[in-house]
């Protein structure tokens, strides 16, 4: 018992060092995955999972991978998918069995596998795998296009590869005559309807039971991660494997469903997630043999060889023609086709079931396909990024900032930061806050940036830093809140509170880091512009460095944020440390010199005194 406890310990404390060495090295967590797994696994003996877990390794891992289709299935809005539903439609449709077929066919006449084990495998190879392209998405930063497309194509693919094995299995054994052909055909079409339907109904029933209170907060997570393995059970009972589709179509229905709790949910179920990847890649890789991997001779390595470089090009190029998808995405999508969890999980299953109906070498499957998993984690793990930079399909330009609450004192930051060619976006509701922007050509945003519109018209990847300046405390708090999740909480900052009493002091949890080491309100802010404070860009160098600066800067002057040559930002509430030479530091801060200052004071008024009159203006002509 204490043993078990031990590799499960060690499991987990591998997988997550594997993900925090991922993130710190900017390198694909499924390959160190993979490595850490075969160091547990062939490497040294430590884990055997099929003699360590006995009767609950397979089904451990089963509800492992239902619940991560499930939470892939909770990423994918219909909103998204507008502009690639036709290639994604067609890739699954067409480009799914044309896989299965050639796939097939090079396992048997290349890789010298019997036909069953070469059918079941080309079924099983039409899976591309969400647990390795959510990582290598998060990493690349792919356009808005490229990205739903291979997401879209992951997460559908996945249970529908499983299926088609399903399919196959049943084939073989109508074929040497322990099923009948109408029990075959019958079994598909009532498992397949029972896994769009059951995984509509299930989620229709969750939403409702949600919606109407029935189910009290702090049990909505946990109901929903029960029905989600309730699902998949009861409908793994009517065909094998079908309960991976209806839980993929559960989480596509919930995540297009109206419920305000959903984000929170969607958090958690994330959570899980990246856990159970890290353990079930370490664990499947751990129990492969070194007998297994010595199966694998060049017929395999030719095989492999084959499904990379004709098979998926060629299945991917016949499908996407008039699909809409530009010649660059569709490149792209031919290419990156990792396989992960549901491949090796399947492949053991049906190696196991095909050896139990007498097919010699069902065992060989298993090697197979963890060849191709190995060799398609490693080569597109690390070709992705720099296939789709040379595709100009990637994010060219380094992360920005966005400011939140249009005023003065923000378009002049953005304008500054324009100038500094800092990617730059400015957000308000309202029209006339933006009007001085739109005439600086800043690029804005016109609406509530908390909605579900915004946040597919702002592509959070865009920005690696939000400033929550508004006149309003409590929206600048909440903004922050609703960000921080996504961009860190060390990347969200807003302009000071305006009362620090207990009475009226937000909860430290809510809200952003304050933008400034000493906090000033909006009040202030404006007020110091209207005195003549202005933004500015101050080169160090080795000659006029850090100590020289300070020495130099007026009284009172606000270091907000320095540019490094790389473009990175570091904001001067967040360090102690002081910036080298090199870098830009940007400022507010009164001019030294009077006059400038009392003109720029005088130009400020008059403009603030023609936007309020023209907003006077408008709010009249609203009224009539």
């Amino acid at each position: 018992m204490d043993d078990i406890v031990l590799k499960l310990a060690v499991i987990g404390a591998a997988g997550i060092a594997a993900q925090w060495c991922a993130w710190r090295l900017q390198l694909p967590a499924i390959v160190l995955l993979l490595a850490a797994g075969f160091i547990a696994g062939p490497a040294t003996g430590f884990l055997n999972p099929a003699t360590d877990f006995g009767d609950i390794y397979r089904p451990m891992v089963s509800i492992a991978v239902a619940i991560i289709l499930f939470e892939g299935g909770l990423t994918l809005k219909f909103k998204e998918i507008r502009e690639t539903s036709t290639a994604v439609r067609r890739i699954v449709m067409y480009a799914g069995p044309l896989t299965w077929a050639m796939a097939a066919l090079a396992a048997h006449y290349i890789g010298g596998l019997s036909w069953p084990t070469a059918i079941v495998l080309g079924a099983i190879l039409v899976v591309t795998g969400p647990t390795v392209i959510m990582p290598l998405l998060r990493q690349a930063q792919l356009d808005a296009r490229p990205a739903s497309l291979l997401r879209w194509e992951a997460i559908v693919n996945d249970p529908i590869g499983a299926l088609f094995a399903v399919v196959a299995f049943e084939a073989i054994l109508v074929s040497i005559g322990l099923h009948q052909i109408d029990n075959l055909v019958m079994l598909v079409i009532v498992g397949f309807t029972v896994s769009l339907g059951g995984g509509w109904l299930a989620a229709k029933a969750v939403v409702w039971s949600f919606i109407r209170g029935h189910v009290p907060e702090y049990l909505k997570a946990p109901v929903l991660l029960a029905a989600v393995i309730l699902v998949y059970a009861l409908t793994n009972m009517v065909l094998e494997e079908a309960g991976l589709l209806t839980v993929t179509v559960m989480g596509v229905v919930m995540a297009n469903s109206r419920i305000a709790s959903l984000t929170d949910m969607r958090r958690f179920k994330e959570t899980i997630t990246i856990l159970l990847v890290s353990g079930v890649f370490i664990i499947l890789t751990a129990s492969l043999s070194i007998a297994d991997i010595k199966s694998l001779d060049w017929s395999a390595a030719l095989f492999v060889a084959t499904l990379l470089f004709i098979i998926r090009p060629v299945a991917i190029m016949i499908a996407t023609i008039r699909s809409g998808a530009t010649i660059q995405e569709r490149i792209l999508t031919s290419w990156i086709a990792p396989r992960g969890v549901v491949a090796v999980a399947v492949s053991g299953l049906f190696g196991t079931l095909l050896a139990d109906v007498g097919v010699e070498d069902a065992g060989r499957m298993v090697a197979f396909t963890f060849a191709v998993v190995v060799t398609t984690i490693v080569l597109h793990g690390f070709t992705l990024a720099p296939l789709a930079a040379f595709l100009k399909l990637k994010k060219t330009s380094q992360p920005g900032i966005l400011i939140v609450g249009g005023s003065r004192w923000s378009t002049a930051l953005a304008a500054k930061l324009n100038e500094a060619e800092v990617p730059v976006m400015l957000a308000d509701q309202n029209w006339n806050h933006l009007a001085e922007a739109r005439l600086a050509n800043i690029p804005v945003y016109f609406g509530e940036v908390l909605s579900e519109s915004a946040h597919h018209a702002i592509d959070p990847k865009r920005f690696s830093t939000l400033i929550a300046a508004g006149d309003n405390d409590a929206y600048n708090a909440l903004v922050c809140t609703d960000f921080g999740p996504e961009l860190g909480r060390d990347r969200v900052f807003q302009i000071g509170r305006i009362d620090d009493k207990a009475r009226q002091a937000l909860s430290f949890t809510l809200g952003g880091r304050s933008l400034t080491k000493e906090p000033v309100t909006f009040l202030d802010l404006r007020e110091k512009l209207l005195k003549g404070w202005t933004f500015q860009l101050t080169r160090l160098t080795d000659e006029f460095g850090w100590e020289a600066y300070q020495a130099a800067r007026t009284e009172g002057a606000m270091v907000l944020l320095w540019i490094k040559p790389s473009g990175s930002l570091v904001f001067a509430s967040t360090t102690k440390n002081s910036p080298s030479a090199n870098v830009r530091i940007l400022s507010f801060a009164l001019p030294r010199d009077g006059s400038k200052a009392e003109a720029a004071s005088k130009t400020a008024r008059k403009a603030e005194v023609t936007a309020a009159a023209k907003t006077s203006s408008d709010e009249g002509n609203n009224r009539s």
